[in-house]
């Protein structure tokens, strides 16, 4: 103990990056040296935490997440909540292996007071006395503006049989929340503060992490068998006397440290421009590495070219084993998981799928590191938007997620199909905290609602200025941590600068409605009819003289044609109707949506026979796309719209599946 001590005070985190570039302000860093015991499922270790208070305030209390005390056991909020599952996956609260716990035996102001006696749980979302993922830590000296703090914690951490994000399953490791970790100081003005206080959310089924920007540097204690991948780059390795090896890594300007552990292990390394590729995989889906590393590198690609280039020197991917599937699907800074299974077809692109997206959470959660407690859509969201983009892109908009023949379907449009073919769209808004959707909602709304909801805006407002919004909310908001407002801001900004007030004021009107708001929108093309126009006949007053009709017709035809269209939903867009004439004639009519019912009359020789709302599919949101169309003599491939149907619900059914990993 003493000489770990003695090390963290020698060579603190930032003495040890001494003129390396920093990306972001660097508020909390971590020196951590900790043993994993295989056998045991354990993790001892100790900590050396440097705070620096960037606010004006005096602080007088720390707060503390310990993630891992969510499987404590079934009175955790988390447990409570989630069954004892996730995401489909999970043993139950009865396997005796499933629980898992953090300890802190001594928590101390380094040449100051000792903290253990003043450790409290503390459960600001719920109340609930038997969670103990948070802790308030009272300070007898407060930590006034501008000042820094060092805190010394030795902890103990039980792993739990791995269903949700972190834990084990038999001897594959993946280490994630597994120390106590400070949570975010949020001055007044800071996101949506009023006055300063401490954001540490309690470990919900749903939400998951919020930290600040630090440096990592953690020294990793196992037997030498063991093939490690972690956050960061390696920086040492060394056997020790007792046969096991410690490897260090260090990892800048990140808000999290995760890293994964096991003997079977087999390493695919790669490069993609300066940045080292790692790709660890188990034995029998060794044949599937290049559809990762390509994945990998489609995503690092466009990612360069849609906002900037990754800014990290390495990432790693792993690939957990089929015992373990609870650990796919997961993201952290410069190391993620993606998911497979043994002899999963080509045309069947989960693989990709699941390595694009876990990847970019590097942008969304790592560099954007927005607050995915409160705000999930920000990431989940955009980041599912993201993927629809990089998989259309690099595999075609039709044939994306899964290609068999005539048998296929794009990523992009599985997103719209997602959100519009759920029960009850209108569970919940977007924006609802992540812990909050008790009643379901959370994946189709954060993820799916959210990515079609920015596939709208971009039809909306066309593709170069959707594509600047992003560019403009990256640069600006990198190692930050926005809130939603901020990205509005940055729409209202771009918006105004490249089409002036042609969408109103700003487009607060779209967000209050689609992202705010809990409603639908629907638009039906009714009924499309035609009558002839025949001459007055009877007695009428002409010019004060007495004129009697009898002609039954004119002498040339005229038609009267209406076409009435619906407003079913509560959403309110502006959008156009396309209306089609026997002579071939085509008039288009812009409507701003408002009504709950409008008509478009037409009196000329030509007969209307058809019409389309919205016929370049600008309103993807809108929830039911089959009713946009209406003609006087269906085409005979009507039988193809409905088998169109049966596809989209084998779409479903598959991007269901995924769901299990992402």
């Amino acid at each position: 103990m003493k000489r770990i001590l003695f090390f963290a005070v020698l060579f603190p985190v930032p003495f040890v990056l001494s003129g390396q570039r920093t990306l972001s302000q660097r508020v909390a860093g971590y020196d951590i040296r900790v043993r994993l015991d295989t056998e045991a499922k354990t993790l001892s270790g100790t900590a050396v935490l440097d705070w620096a208070n960037t606010s004006s305030d005096t602080v007088a209390e720390l707060q503390f997440h310990l993630y891992m005390n969510a499987f404590r056991n079934t009175r955790s909020t988390f447990m409570a909540v989630s069954g004892g599952q996730l995401r489909g996956i999970g043993p139950g609260k009865s396997d005796p292996e499933i629980w898992g716990w953090t300890d802190i035996h001594r928590m101390a102001v380094t040449g100051g007071e000792d903290l253990t006696e003043h450790i409290r749980y503390y459960q600001p979302d719920d109340g609930n006395a038997d969670d103990r993922t948070v802790i308030r830590v009272p300070l007898s000296t407060p930590v006034t503006g501008g000042q820094k703090l060092r805190v010394e914690i030795d902890f103990t951490t039980k792993l739990p049989k791995v269903f949700a994000r972190a834990g084990y399953s038999r001897d594959f490791f993946l280490v994630a929340q597994w120390f106590p970790k400070l949570g975010v100081y949020e001055p007044a003005g800071m996101r949506y503060a009023e006055k300063g206080g401490w954001n540490c959310h309690q470990y919900h089924p749903h939400s998951e992490f919020y930290a600040n920007f630090g440096v990592y540097r953690v020294a990793i204690t196992l037997p030498p068998e063991y093939i490690v991948g972690a956050t960061g780059q390696r920086i040492d390795s060394v056997m020790n006397a007792d046969s096991s090896q410690t490897l260090t890594f260090l990892a800048r300007d990140v808000v999290d440290f995760a890293w994964t552990a096991s003997p079977h292990y087999r390493v695919f390394d790669d490069q993609w421009n300066d940045v080292r590729i790692r790709l660890l995989m188990y034995p029998g889906h060794e044949a599937q590495a290049e559809r990762h590393l390509f994945a990998l590198k489609a995503a690092l690609d466009y990612f360069s070219e849609a906002l900037e280039p990754y800014p990290y020197p390495s990432v790693t991917v792993v690939v957990p084993p089929f015992h373990a599937m609870g650990a796919g699907g997961m993201e952290y800074p410069m190391f993620f998981t993606s998911g497979t299974v043994k002899g999963i077809p080509a045309g069947l692109r989960l693989p990709e799928m699941l390595t694009v997206h876990e990847f970019g959470h590097n942008y969304f959660m790592g560099i954007l590191a927005t607050n995915e407690f409160e705000e999930a859509w920000m990431d989940e969201g955009m980041n599912t938007w993201f993927e629809g983009r990089i998989m259309d892109r690099t595999w075609g908009p039709d044939r994306s997620l899964y290609h068999f023949g005539k048998v296929k379907a794009g990523d992009g449009e599985s997103q719209r199909l997602r959100y519009t073919q759920v029960p009850n769209p209108s569970i919940a808004e977007i924006t609802r905290p992540a812990w909050e959707f008790r009643h379901g909602g959370y994946g189709f709304l954060s993820y799916n609602k959210t990515a079609v909801m920015l596939m709208t805006m971009e039809r909306l407002l066309g593709k170069p200025t959707m594509d600047e919004i992003m560019r403009t909310y990256y640069r600006r908001w990198k190692f930050r941590h926005p809130c939603g407002r901020d990205f509005i801001d940055i729409v209202n900004e771009v918006v105004q600068k490249n089409h002036g007030s042609r969408f109103g004021e700003n487009m607060d009107w779209f967000f209050d409605q689609v992202l705010y708001g809990s409603g639908v929108c629907d638009y039906k093309l009714d009924r499309v009819s035609v009558s002839k126009v025949l001459p007055p006949r009877g007695v009428h007053e002409v010019n004060g003289s007495r004129v009697t009709y009898k002609s039954l017709e004119y002498e040339e035809n005229l038609f009267h044609s209406r076409v009435i269209v619906h407003r079913l939903g509560e959403v309110i867009m502006p959008l156009e109707v396309k209306v089609f004439f026997d002579n071939g004639d085509v008039v288009t009519e812009k409507w701003d949506g408002r009504e709950r019912t409008t008509e478009f009359s037409y009196q000329r020789p030509e007969k209307a026979i058809a019409a389309v709302v919205d016929p370049e599919n600008k309103l993807l949101i809108d929830i039911n796309r089959q009713n946009n169309s209406y003609a006087l003599q269906p085409k005979k491939g009507i039988f193809r719209k409905w088998s169109l149907s049966l596809l989209f619900a084998l779409q479903n059914m598959f991007h269901c599946f995924t769901l299990a990993f992402a």
